[in-house]
């Protein structure tokens, strides 16, 4: 296994960080390293907000649900669904963009900006630094949008805390293989089986870590999808221009 698999299958997700700063050599190597990811018809429908004044980083972590990790570390990179950079190209052409107003386009965004995240994720471990994603800055867009100062056709995605570790976190275990990689056709027999074992599996991991020795994956999962726990998203990327009636 070369360098690269190691650092991939050795991911989790750090919440705790030393207050140390990064070296701009590192953040550039991170962001360089993310822009050369491939995106739709290299569209680069993505950017990236690189936060690190104390004072934004801390209304981040308030806006994201109270995650002060998001404050402590010295970095914090939001990721955006950036339509309003290809709408220059459309006017500069004399041309009307219409694919942010569509499903399509709101899936090519985000999609994109999960690719660049996932990059940034694998650069930053590999250089040494922890990370853990925040979907919690959408638990209130139009104050993340405010904040940073998002024009139209523009939607944050997500956000990737990144620091230098103050601890090592657990490695959590994950669903078996099995579960996660079908072969030419989607294989939904022993699904149920291998995911009741795996909530045993996790029962017994959170047992170890002091934490409720009930809880398993099935419960922590539909125990959110049962409501959509953001439900300012959809109208906020509608005033963003996202539409999504195409």
């Amino acid at each position: 296994m070369n360098e690269t698999l190691q650092v991939m299958q050795n991911h989790r997700s750090i919440r705790s960080y030393q207050d140390k700063a990064i070296p701009e050599e590192l953040i550039q190597s991170v962001l360089t390293s993310v822009q050369h990811m491939p995106t739709s018809i290299n569209g680069q429908q993505v950017s990236v907000i690189v936060v690190q004044d104390k004072a934004k980083k801390k209304a981040i972590s308030e806006i994201a649900g109270g995650q002060p990790w998001i404050a402590q570390a010295p970095v914090f990179l939001v990721f955006v669904a950036d339509f309003y950079k290809t709408n220059i190209g459309a006017q500069i052409e004399g041309n009307t963009q219409v694919i942010h107003e569509s499903i399509e386009g709101t899936v090519v965004g985000v999609f994109d900006a999960g690719i660049a995240m996932g990059a940034a994720i694998v650069a930053a471990e590999s250089l040494g630094l922890g990370i853990v994603p925040i979907g919690g800055i959408r638990a209130n867009p139009k104050e993340m949008i405010k904040l940073l100062n998002l024009p139209l056709y523009t939607f944050p995605v997500a956000g990737l805390v990144m620091g230098f570790p103050a601890d090592t976190s657990h490695l959590k275990p994950r669903l078996p293989l099995v579960t996660f990689v079908h072969r030419e056709t989607y294989q939904t027999e022993h699904l149920t089986e291998q995911i009741k074992a795996y909530d045993e599996t996790m029962k017994a991991y959170y047992a170890e870590r002091g934490d409720d020795k009930q809880t398993t994956w099935s419960k922590q999962v539909s125990g959110t999808y049962k409501y959509v726990y953001f439900p300012k998203v959809y109208p906020s990327m509608k005033s963003q221009g996202f539409d999504n009636d195409k």
